[in-house]
């Protein structure tokens, strides 16, 4: 299987300033990795491990202090006319909290117009079909259109997040904590439905979770992250039952245990 994406000793370096003298935290250190065409990529490890840092990275709201990102084989640092041109639409993101990924100003048509606007030239029509299509793929019907975020429950705010990420049929999707969020029985119905999206849209996805039993059952391989670093990684099936790692052996032997 082809990589879609390949991280190449990736390093993500954060300035701060305390009591006026100047420190760095790496936040991603020296992290190298690969994610296939067609796979659902997990990531995960406790919160302020570099997950989240990773994702801004990937698509690129920090620029790493050293390394690089491959996107099908090119760079996305380098003045590459065709990278240029389709990774900012064929890499998209849903992020953690609905609440705030999305304007409240703005009514849902606008919000889902929006990136047609920017990116593309297509007619009124085409654009009005597309939207109607995604809200479709999404379980949501043309009603909400003229709503705003504020009017929705939160399972359903993330299914409008994902439908604008979506909107412009991208190959690759990072979901960051997409269901942490919300409801244990929402939290179902979503995973469900990016597993469904995956399948019917040819997706490749980066799920990042520090919920082990999402990704056990989303994942088809599994990187483990502790402090920046990326200690371990897997099929899914051998990270859960043969774990290497010491770190990854303690990560799993914390997680809560479904009752039966």
């Amino acid at each position: 299987m082809d990589n879609l994406l390949e991280l190449k000793n990736l390093t993500v370096e954060y300035k701060t300033t305390r009591n006026g003298v100047d420190n760095s935290v790496i936040a991603v250190n020296d992290v190298s990795m690969s994610i296939r065409k067609g796979e659902i990529y997990a990531l995960a490890g406790e919160s302020g491990c570099g997950k989240s840092t990773l994702s801004k990275a990937i698509t690129k709201l920090v620029i790493p202090k050293c390394g690089d990102i491959l996107y099908e084989g090119k760079s996305i640092f380098k003045q590459d006319k065709d990278i240029m041109k389709k990774y900012p639409s064929e890499v998209q993101m849903v992020f953690q909290n609905p609440y705030s990924s999305l304007n409240p100003r703005m009514k849902i048509r606008d919000i889902l117009k929006e990136p047609l606007d920017i990116n593309t030239e297509y007619s009124v029509n085409r654009k009005k079909a597309m939207i109607r299509d995604i809200l479709n793929d999404v379980g949501l019907s043309e009603n909400v259109l003229n709503l705003y975020p504020h009017q929705f429950s939160g399972g359903q705010r993330q299914r409008i997040a994902i439908a604008r990420a979506l909107i412009l049929n991208p190959k690759f999707l990072i979901a960051d904590e997409p269901v942490s969020a919300l409801d244990a029985s929402i939290q179902a119905q979503i995973i469900n439905l990016l597993k469904d999206l995956k399948a019917s849209r040819d997706l490749t996805i980066l799920f990042i979770s520090h919920d082990l039993n999402v990704i056990r059952y989303i994942a088809d391989r599994v990187g483990i992250m502790y402090f920046g670093k990326l200690v371990e990684e897997n099929l899914t099936e051998n990270i859960f039952n043969f774990p290497k790692d010491t770190y990854t052996k303690t990560l799993l032997g914390a997680a809560p245990k479904l009752i039966r």
